[in-house]
């Protein structure tokens, strides 16, 4: 091991001397107390160390020592209903050793050591087996069939293979391979800063469907794709992640709360365990980890955490799973490496930002993604990631979101206007994208309605022809418009407020269907449809806008799943009659 001293010390910045034998991004224990840190710059013999933990009371002259490996994490059974801080230390077990408060330099196993998992094999003596392949299960939790695969970089022979109850630490099985016997845990490390290998990605053409409207209609996102969502203060980026963390169909869920507040997080970690899961009955936190960096923990921890979190989400992915990864939110994430390379005296970019801010953003957002993971069965995995982003007085043209729009395909932009209008989800439809969009086409023709698309495709230009129109009435106000552009108006409106307004505290509305939108769709169209199709036939506008069936359409919402059909059917037949109840009265 390398061994040096401090030389310096400048707020989570430690220049140690005397480390020539030390790599790049190798870990190392400062101090007496062994404070953690990880080396992120060399000059000569000496390294900067970013520690991970407060660094007062620290001074020149005390031990620096390298341990020669780069910052890893353990992957294993025990991850899922964990909450880790940004390098994968388990809060419960620093508690019972430190109390409440964190204290530096504890050093706890990331894995429970002690506790036994029941690993049933799944190869036999003499199968072959090449990394990647599954070579036994552990029912992790009543959802999650945890499976051990082959370490990367072992191809060969079973020689041995146990079943029973076993630590994470314990060997399972022996494979002999060209190097010589291999022994095989139920838990493997991997650097957090390299992403895990696989065979192949796929082309994005499947959603991940979410259950929120305005995302899964007006703005997709695919398996394996990636989104984000920047807004201001309050304007809900946070209620929008912990609903796709609910609702979004995915397998595993990972959550990396990087530098968010103390009571946001508090929130996660007693809204989650309480939650039931809609596909499986049990608690959210069944098939969630937990990675909490607050705002008030050391900073340079911050810059490790997402990294931390997504080699986990791949693990999971490389088992075959569909995993949604949340990362609330990278500003706090960029304001870290801010901090520590002005700390390094580098060069700054715009607004103080390094200059590889960039370049970082999409290493780790190019993670991401639909794959063939390693192994002969050629099992697909997906991961997903959608990053909040918080500009600083919600100016999207700041170096972050700009950062962040070059790279993602998706993106849900918050606006404070609809969120002071109480309009929520605040995703802004007339400035969010989704280029995803035309890959899925096919996939939602096939899978929902052959008219999906189309009918997408009318929702959006009444929404876009709406905000013309506005820009006429503001100035001459509703009188000037001609009926038709009055009905286009309502039409909108009925977009709006019926379709788009989506309540995630609504037992019924939280979640909708791909069935329920598309009837939701046709409702709404049927309703201009009809209406202007009266309206040319002579029909009164303040008739077909007062209609008693819209407060039906309206409320088809709040509809349950085993009643939409009969719902859909007898609104549709209540909007006939009323149309022609119209024209029936005496003013036409």
């Amino acid at each position: 091991m390398s061994k040096g001293t401090i030389k310096k010390v400048a707020g989570p910045l430690v220049i140690a001397e005397g480390m020539r034998d030390s790599n790049m991004f190798d870990v190392v224990r400062v101090s007496n107390q062994r404070l953690i840190g990880e080396i992120i710059e060399m000059h000569g013999d000496e390294a900067s160390v970013q520690v991970y933990e407060e660094t007062s009371g620290l001074g020149p002259g005390e031990p620096v020592e390298s341990m020669n490996a780069p910052l890893s994490v353990e992957l294993g059974p025990g991850l899922i209903t964990s909450i880790y801080d940004g390098i994968q230390r388990p809060l419960d077990e620093i508690m019972k050793v430190s109390g409440t408060n964190l204290k530096r330099g504890v050093e706890v196993p990331s894995l429970k050591r002690d506790k036994k998992w029941n690993f049933v094999p799944t190869v036999k003596v003499g199968d072959e087996v090449q990394n990647g392949d599954i070579i036994g299960t552990v029912q992790e939790t009543i959802v999650v069939n945890h499976k051990i695969m082959v370490p990367y970089g072992i191809n060969g022979k079973v020689k041995e293979i146990k079943a029973g109850e076993f630590t994470v630490e314990d060997v399972v099985a022996v494979i002999e391979t060209k190097d010589g016997d291999k022994e095989v845990g139920m838990m493997q490390t991997w650097p957090v800063r390299k992403g895990r290998p696989y065979l192949k990605k796929l082309p994005p053409e499947m959603p991940l469907v979410t259950g929120q409207r305005v995302v899964d209609t007006f703005f997709p996102i695919a398996k394996g794709g990636v989104a984000a969502v920047p807004g201001p203060f309050g304007s809900g980026k946070t209620v929008i992640q912990h609903q796709l963390a609910k609702w979004a169909e995915a397998d595993i869920v990972v959550y990396i709360g990087c530098g968010e507040r103390g009571n946001e997080m508090t929130d996660v970690l007693n809204e989650f365990p309480e939650l039931k899961d809609p596909k499986t009955g049990q608690s959210l936190m069944e098939r969630t980890v937990l990675i909490a960096n607050t705002s008030d923990m050391p900073v340079a921890a911050r810059e490790a955490s997402i990294y931390t979190g997504i080699t986990i989400a791949e693990y999971f992915r490389d088992m075959g799973y569909s995993v949604a990864l949340m990362a609330d939110s990278t500003s706090r994430w960029a304001e870290a490496l801010r901090e520590m390379s002005g700390r390094l005296e580098e060069m700054p970019g715009e607004e103080g930002y390094p200059a590889y801010l960039g370049s970082r953003l999409a290493q780790f957002y190019e993670r991401a993604g639909h794959v063939v993971s390693l192994g002969s069965d050629q099992r697909e995995g997906a991961l997903s990631v959608i990053g909040a982003v918080s500009p600083p007085g919600g100016d999207i043209s700041e170096p972050v979101s700009q950062a962040t729009l070059r790279i993602v395909k998706v993106f849900w932009g918050l606006d404070s206007a609809l969120a002071y209008k109480r309009h929520f989800p605040a995703i802004n439809w007339l400035t969010s994208y989704s280029l995803y969009v035309d890959n899925m086409a096919d996939w939602f023709d096939d899978n929902v309605a052959a008219d999906w698309m189309e009918n997408r495709q009318k929702l959006m230009s009444l929404l876009q022809d709406e905000a013309e129109l506005e820009e006429i009435v503001k100035m001459v106000g509703m009188d000037a418009l001609s009926a038709s552009d009055r009905l286009k108006m309502e039409a909108a409106r009925s977009i709006r407020e019926d379709f788009l307004h989506q309540n995630s505290f609504h037992e019924v509305d939280t979640y909708s269907s791909l069935k329920k939108q598309h009837l939701m769709m046709k409702l709404v169209l049927a309703f201009y449809e009809q209406a202007k199709e009266a309206l040319e036939k002579g029909a009164n506008i303040q008739g077909l806008i007062k209609m008693e069936v819209r407060e039906k359409i309206g409320r088809f919402k709040y509809v349950t799943e085993d009643k939409l059909d009969k719902e859909y059917y007898a609104v549709l037949k209540e909007l006939a009659a009323d149309i022609a109840n119209v024209f029936g009265k005496e003013d036409f």
